[in-house]
């Protein structure tokens, strides 16, 4: 019991030093904390933000600063989902997404009877309109784009499809072709313009699989298919180039070149704790909670949840986590009301942790205004998990 206790504690603290989320790079730029500790999943929420401003102190003005310039970028790319990468990996993001607009289109080809030569006439239509000028929104590019826009009636709409439009953005963005880009120049509003982009799209599924176990190995077959929904098939052909070894006891794979940093690693006998989104990479990049989760946390009953859901049995975490070496040890909501981080944690708060607190509501507070979870994440719908964490705390 003892030795599986410090191997989870040792993969957990090595996670988190390859995430940086050991305090060990301040100042570092956005660009240079994707390409080390992942992509950053956005969805329309603060998780970008959260995730850099946890790693190197990262304000709001220098993350907009370096969206601005193309230095990063939110793109369609693993899954289809969309991430912010560093410039480096633009090419390699869109190949490893190329499949999900295909896929879109083959659905409405079946169910709403558009048709491929349709959807590549709209995108010649959306290339010119877009020119070399200023963003534009869609309604702007409906507009001026005329009758190439169909709309699709009752049965569109039941399947989120008011418009082909949709289905020809998807397509260009991933072909490289458009980008789309916040109105405001912030990563957590889903409100954007597109603009015409000229960017290589390539990438091999093993340059993805490499990639990927640079960040989050030691990593098994499964996660890796979580992350880029290769098949089975894929998965292993793209892992047999690599050069990995398999850790004793274990299905988790880590690069050779890796090994003996890894055998020397000792966890720090401090805490370093992080405040972060649910769906930060340290929980993300595997989607594997329990591996973060200490077997008595797992019985937590998850904030405003309902009765019995307990914090182990969800795939996601279902609030912000607070992380110390890769364990989650609490939960925390920003309350835009009293302007402050509401939490429940699962350790006593020594000096380090309030001050991390501290630290993440004044960022909070002062550059962000809020701290959404996702898109449609709003103070009113967590004022529940908020009241909960403070009745816990009260308790």
């Amino acid at each position: 019991m003892a030795n599986s206790a410090m191997r989870t504690a040792k993969l957990r603290a090595w996670w988190a030093h390859r995430q940086w989320l050991d305090g060990t790079h301040p100042g570092a730029a956005p660009a240079e904390v994707l390409a080390a500790a992942g992509w950053a999943r956005s969805v329309g929420g603060a998780a970008p933000y959260l995730g850099l401003f946890a790693r190197a102190g990262i304000g709001r003005a220098a993350v907009d600063a370096a969206v601005a310039a193309l230095q990063v970028h939110e793109l369609p790319s693993a899954r289809g989902c969309t991430y912010v990468l560093p410039a480096a990996d633009f090419a390699l993001g869109l190949a490893a997404g190329a499949s999900a607009p295909e896929g879109e289109i083959a659905a409405a080809g079946r169910h709403l009877d558009v048709g491929r030569d349709e959807i590549e006439k709209l995108c010649l239509a959306v290339v010119e309109v877009l020119g070399e000028g200023d963003p534009m929104e869609p309604a702007m590019i409906r507009e001026a784009a005329g009758p190439a826009v169909r709309p699709l009636g009752d049965a569109g709409r039941r399947r989120g499809l008011s418009t082909t439009l949709p289905l020809a953005l998807g397509l260009l963005q991933a072909r490289g072709s458009i980008r789309r880009v916040p109105v405001n120049g912030r990563l957590d509003q889903q409100r954007y313009g597109y603009v015409r982009w000229d960017q290589p799209v390539r990438g091999s599924a093993a340059e993805l699989a490499e990639r990927y176990l640079s960040w989050a190995a030691p990593a098994s077959v499964r996660h890796l298919r979580w992350f880029t929904g290769f098949t089975a098939a894929t998965a292993k052909a793209a892992l047999a180039p690599l050069d990995l070894v398999e850790l004793p006891g274990t299905d988790l794979l880590l690069p050779a070149a890796l090994a003996d940093e890894f055998e020397d690693f000792t966890p720090p006998g401090e805490p370093s704790y992080a405040l972060l989104a649910g769906i930060d990479g340290i929980h993300l990049l595997h989607r594997d909670l329990p591996r973060l989760v200490d077997p008595a946390d797992a019985e937590r009953p998850v904030p405003a949840a309902k009765e019995g859901r307990s914090f182990g049995s969800a795939a996601d975490p279902q609030t912000h986590i607070v992380v110390d070496r890769g364990r989650i040890v609490g939960f925390w909501e920003y309350d835009t009301e009293q302007r402050e981080i509401v939490h429940q944690l699962f350790v006593p708060a020594d000096a380090a942790l309030r001050e991390a607190v501290r630290r993440t509501e004044a960022f909070v507070r002062d550059e962000l205004g809020d701290a959404r979870g996702f898109s449609l994440d709003s103070p009113k719908s967590r004022a529940p998990k908020i009241a909960a964490m403070r009745g816990a705390a009260a308790g």
